[in-house]
């Protein structure tokens, strides 16, 4: 009978974990106040009285509450019987009557308190999400079939719909890079959560064998004394590859580096190289070039490295640079895609490998097998069913060659390129008219605009102040992906 018992508070438990939005409307706990008013129940208690929620640590901030927590996931949300993780996300709590924005970057998440622009111009909560299979948000053992984006996509939809019966007002997601492909897939799976969404920098490679556009980008980008000094530097690497392979073997002795993954150091050199120009102008602005070697032929071997270094990192491709990014070069090789370029100013006798594919950068335990069609149906469906959505790109940045572009059934969405920006465009970035319109839509959308700006859209303006170390945004250095 004990045994019995037992299973069923097990099973009991389990169910309740794993419900979404039933487990998460329970009934909030209350306290009587002395005169039989009802008292509001701390924050804390409300977010741990959340089935499957659980508290790893709160930090001080002032003027917020910050916590970083636990959420039991499935593994499988096709089949969630079958086993949980624990999925960590934070929540930077301002007030329950303001909108909430849904932040991830499609990484791990930073347990760090910090505010996202769009959180900043509602002056909203803020909840972010680690992606999974980024550790330690992985289960064990980890089945990568499970790794895809519509799994990413419901973990995002669980997490909303149990904080949702906590911050009720309007919920805005968000996120750059492969977060903002990730804000984007979750709008295409589960369009009627969100009211809106901020997209900034993401990628759209809709034909992974089709990159032409990478290429004519980097014919013109900048300009031609910016263009030609990368070009030199990294032909220069190439062409002095077997002394700069010796300082290679060097460093990678000092600093424990081994290249099991990628198969040898030379093909981690050449891919480190060959990420130069791409990853300049994905982190640095055109103002950044002056401190490009100027003359390749007649710099020193260290001058070389140094740039090459500063720029693309020469501990990217051993395994213990590629390891925290297991699970998006996994994605790359199996349904995101990633990109090919040429170098028609490096002869051909110097390049040995080209740009490799992801799978020469997952282990080989791991299986991988390209899906042609996920981001043909993301594409399709943003372009006839967009919705309140806002794409954000920055002129100069390599992935914005390939956006995500409107049709005719998108509503009220909107594509916007902040002149001279890098990776790091947003809106604060972009041209006036712009950069008033969205601040405009985002706060519409999660229903903080004035009457004065529902009536003039260039009356708009975050309604937070800037906070210099709340607001700091330090530009994530992301992996180049490569075909």
């Amino acid at each position: 009978m004990r045994k019995a018992l037992r299973w069923l508070l097990a099973l009991a438990v389990l169910i309740g974990t794993l419900s979404t939005a039933g487990a998460a409307t329970a009934a909030e706990p209350e306290a009587t106040g002395p005169t039989g008013t009802t008292a509001v129940t701390d924050i804390k208690d409300r977010l741990l009285s959340i089935p499957g929620m659980s508290l790893i640590e709160e930090k001080p901030y002032t003027g917020y509450r910050f916590f970083v927590l636990n959420y039991a996931q499935p593994v499988d949300h096709r089949h969630p019987s079958k086993g949980t993780f624990q999925q960590r996300i934070t929540v930077l709590h301002k007030d329950v009557s303001r909108p909430t924005v849904f932040y991830t970057g499609g990484y791990n998440v930073s347990t760090t308190p910090s505010r996202r622009e769009p959180t900043q111009i509602v002056d909203g909560n803020q909840v972010s999400m680690e992606y999974r299979f980024f550790t330690p948000s992985r289960p064990a053992p980890a089945d990568w079939s499970k790794l895809d984006i519509w799994q990413a996509a419901s973990d995002q939809h669980r997490i909303y719909k149990a904080l949702k019966a906590v911050y009720t007002k309007k919920w805005i997601s968000t996120g750059g890079s492969k977060g903002g492909m990730t804000a984007t897939y979750y709008e295409r799976f589960y369009p009627r959560d969100m009211d809106g969404v901020v997209a900034y920098v993401a990628p759209n490679d809709v034909v992974n064998d089709e990159d032409s556009a990478y290429d004519r980008f980097f014919k013109t980008v900048g300009t031609k004394e910016c263009r030609d000094r990368l070009n030199a530097v990294q032909r220069e690497a190439l062409v002095r590859r077997e002394p700069l392979e010796k300082k290679y073997q060097a460093y990678a002795a000092e600093n424990g580096l081994t290249f099991d993954t990628v198969g040898s150091l030379d093909r981690a050199y050449e891919a480190v190289v060959l990420d130069y120009v791409w990853g300049f102008w994905q982190y640095s602005l055109l103002s950044d070039c002056d401190a490009i070697p100027a003359d390749a032929a007649t710099a020193t071997d260290d001058e070389i490295w140094n740039s090459v270094d500063t720029i693309s990192g020469f501990s990217a491709y051993a395994d213990q640079g590629l390891e925290t990014y297991t699970p998006y070069y996994y994605q790359a090789g199996t349904q995101l895609g990633a990109p090919t370029i040429h170098f028609p100013y490096i002869e051909k006798k110097y390049v040995r490998y080209g740009y490799q594919p992801p799978r020469n950068f997952v282990p080989r335990s791991i299986p991988m097998r390209f899906q042609p069609s996920a981001m043909r149906d993301v594409d399709t469906w943003v372009r006839h069913n967009a919705r309140h959505m806002l794409f954000v790109y920055g002129q100069n940045d390599p992935w914005g060659a390939e956006p995500f572009r409107l049709g005719k059934g998108a509503k009220d969405s909107y594509v916007f390129t902040a002149p001279g920006l890098n990776h790091g465009a947003n809106v604060a970035g972009l041209v006036p008219d712009q950069k008033t319109l969205a601040t405009a839509r985002i706060l519409q959308w999660a229903g903080v605009a004035s009457a004065s700006v529902q009536a003039d859209p260039s009356a708009a303006r975050p309604l937070a102040r800037f906070d210099a170390k709340l607001d700091k945004r330090d530009l994530e250095r992301e992996p180049t992906l490569r075909p």
